[in-house]
């Protein structure tokens, strides 16, 4: 696809991605206008797959405290005609867990070094 100028090419973008055998976005925003699509997914393995599949070059990693919970939340994204696409990850993390805050990838850490 190499325009997005209306919601259904957006919407067409997943669909054909969802086609190639990547699990449907369980949350899925499209702004006015069709300037921003951001898909929602459940675990690394369909961001990874996402990211992927669009071609995201910048990848951006924000832990933060959301009462009481550290979440981790994993941004890639990608600009296709003008339109700014994200597929993001948020993931619950409690502090046994801290070291994988450090990695920009949690699943290259040993399981001894877990």
């Amino acid at each position: 696809m190499t325009e997005l100028a209306t919601r259904a090419q957006a919407f067409g973008l997943i669909a054909e991605g969802v086609a190639a055998g990547l699990s449907a976005p369980w949350r899925l925003y499209v702004a006015r206008g069709c300037r921003y699509l951001s898909l929602s997914v459940g675990d690394r393995t369909e961001w990874d797959t996402w990211r992927t599949h669009l071609g995201c070059p910048e990848l951006s990693v924000r832990v933060y405290d959301a009462g009481g919970e550290i979440r981790r939340a994993s941004v890639a994204e990608v600009v296709l005609d003008g339109c700014r696409i994200s597929v993001e990850l948020v993931e619950e993390v409690g502090t046994d867990d801290l070291d994988r805050l450090l990695v920009a990838d949690p699943t290259s850490i040993e399981p001894e070094e877990r």
